[in-house]
């Protein structure tokens, strides 16, 4: 692993200090020799969908035994560990070298990350009995179901998904796709969001979200979607459909209308989370081409890969665009620490922006450096590569943070256009003088 340079780690609490050195090791040496096991024990067809890899528990229960666990849950909640977003977003990295096991390992894995972290801060007593406690405890798993096939999501106020009150119960119809961890045979709970009041003249108060077990009748899981051929088995990003899906009233979240504040106050650390996890991927990707590059065995025109000059450039390039996405990741982290998610909307955005166009572009030189192999099962790269062409859309496509971004720089034009004239008019001034 690559030094991080950016944050002297010594500086930081003794607690994270111990926790990030356990997660280097176990990742290192845990996760990453498990994950040739794990994709044995898959297994074919239709029992991809059915069976939990056993390795996937045994990790589970190593890194329990040493702490690593619901690390994403920080100073404000009781029931996490208590580190600053920016301690995590460093082991979040960490984990990104693992993506398919570390995380899910440490129980720090999305979309069960988000979703605890809705119940932890909005849910009710009872909510957070039934279906927060096993979620912490790792004993089940959850999906966010938001994104819809008939309208353009990345306008979330387009969704058409009815949740309809009547009597003591919410009737919910409705299609969803790309509902990560849909397909786990270990999904329990659904968080689904639809719109109570669709003729609120507030489009912003016209979704509600609310609770719904993975076994209440009338939700049908269509299919998983496929990611470049990857389906992501036994997760998966499912398309669902919701017909007459019948749950308590006491399931709302918050309370109707509020749909859209839980779902900001749900997204915003987690952007932060699945960035530092693009790091962490880049820095293997990077170790992959290093150690692809100096192989004495594979030699074109008479010299070893690393004696070119085009690839020792794409090294170089690939070192450069790392540290500076990850100095972007960690400043979002700890502007979030000092003003809260929503005070740190502009640098999330830039982050959420550079990470994974960053990993694209690291995978792609590394890729290029491996040939075939690099596009083929055989390194882990072509899986990363489609995971990271997803998180350009996934928690808002990068069109939507760029315009928001623009738009906050825009805000300063009448501040910007008074220090100009001011500016000007001093030198007319000055220059009268002469």
């Amino acid at each position: 692993m690559a030094t991080n340079s950016i944050v002297d780690i010594t500086k930081l609490s003794p607690k994270f200090q111990d926790l990030y050195a356990k997660a280097v090791d176990f990742v290192e040496n845990e996760c990453i020799p498990a994950e040739k096991t794990f994709a044995l024990q898959m297994g074919q067809g239709d029992q991809r969908w059915k069976i939990v890899p056993p390795v996937i528990e045994e990790l589970k229960a190593k890194a329990r035994k040493l702490g690593l666990w619901n690390l994403f849950l920080g100073q404000d909640y009781p029931e996490g560990a208590g580190l600053t977003n920016l301690e995590y977003s460093l082991i979040a990295e960490v984990t990104g070298r693992s993506p398919k096991l570390a995380p899910e390992a440490m129980n720090c894995s999305a979309p069960d990350t988000g979703n605890m972290e809705v119940f932890a801060k909005y849910g009710t007593p009872a909510q957070k009995e039934k279906w927060l406690v096993p979620l912490l405890e790792g004993k089940i798993r959850s999906a966010f179901a938001m994104t819809e096939p008939r309208v353009a999501s990345s306008d979330a106020t387009n969704i058409e998904t009815s949740i309809r009150r009547e009597g003591n119960e919410y009737v919910i119809n409705g299609l969803k796709w790309w509902i990560s961890g849909a397909g786990d045979p270990r999904c329990a709970v659904y968080l689904v969001m639809g719109k109570t009041d669709p003729d609120n003249k507030n489009k912003h108060r016209q979704q509600s979200i609310v609770v719904v077990p993975a076994d209440t009748p009338g939700i049908t899981v269509v299919r998983p979607m496929q990611v470049f051929g990857f389906d992501d088995a036994p997760e998966g990003h499912c398309e669902m459909v919701f017909k007459n899906v019948r749950v308590p009233v006491e399931n709302i979240i918050l309370g109707e209308g509020r749909g859209f504040e839980v779902i900001q106050g749900r997204l915003g650390p987690g952007r932060i989370h699945h960035c530092m996890r693009c790091i962490g991927m880049a820095e293997r990707a990077l170790e992959l081409m290093i150690h692809r590059v100096t192989d004495p065995s594979r030699r074109t025109f008479g010299k070893i890969l690393a004696d070119h000059g085009t690839i020792v450039a794409d090294i170089a390039d690939s070192r450069i665009q790392i540290d500076q996405a990850r100095f972007l990741v960690l400043n979002a982290a700890k502007k979030i620490d000092e003003a809260k998610a929503k005070g740190a909307m502009k640098e999330i955005g830039m982050a959420k922006i550079v990470a994974p166009n960053m990993l694209l572009s690291v995978l792609d030189k590394s890729m290029q450096a491996h040939g075939a192999a690099g596009i083929s099962q055989d390194t882990p790269l072509a899986h990363f590569y489609a995971s990271a062409r997803t998180l350009r859309y996934a928690d808002g496509p990068d069109e939507v943070h760029r315009n928001q971004l623009g738009k906050t720089e825009l805000r300063r034009a009448a501040e910007i256009t008074a220090k100009l004239s001011a500016q000007k008019d001093k030198s007319n001034r000055l220059a009268s003088k002469l």
